[in-house]
């Protein structure tokens, strides 16, 4: 089966999906020049958002419309990291080839004479995997899940 169509494979279909959002997204701010302002990496959170909520809805769907909640849970965690792995690499990558969002990093920010291409990219892995920790908190509220005293294939 190809990746993006296989069941058991969805966090890795959806984090790509998430790590393509959110580098279109830094390429677009790029281009208008708004790539050095930091405070907009805020707006990530909703593509990772979206990108979680559709992951455990292709979940649902494709188990016989079933999400036990830790299940989803692993899902949507997965998810998540793997859209901030493949997007903290692109970031390491383009920190390397552009300087001037290093230094622009490192003249700003408080703690920016402390950073470097490797941490600030590991800054925005660690920031994205516990941002998709809380989404998935949230979102298996709000997708629901199915009730634990229910076996497998007997919800009402």
């Amino acid at each position: 089966m190809a990746l993006f169509s296989d069941p058991n494979r969805i966090p890795e279909n959806y984090g790509i999906k998430i790590a393509g959002g959110m580098i279109l997204f830094f390429v677009f701010m790029r281009i208008l020049g708004l790539h050095h302002h930091v405070e907009l990496r805020v707006l990530n959170l909703l593509i990772q958002s979206t990108g979680v909520f559709y992951a455990l809805k292709k979940f649902r769907s494709s188990h016989a419309d079933h999400l036990n909640y830790f299940r989803g849970l692993i899902t949507g965690v997965a998810t998540g990291t793997v859209g901030s792995a493949i997007f903290a690499v692109f970031m390491f990558i383009y920190m390397q080839v552009d300087t001037g969002l290093m230094q622009s990093i490192i003249d700003n920010e408080p703690m920016g004479h402390y950073l470097n291409p490797y941490i600030s990219s590991f800054i925005v892995a660690l920031e994205g995997i516990f941002s998709g920790m809380l989404v998935t908190f949230v979102l298996l509220n709000y997708v629901g899940t199915d009730d634990v005293n229910d076996p497998a294939g007997e919800s009402k």
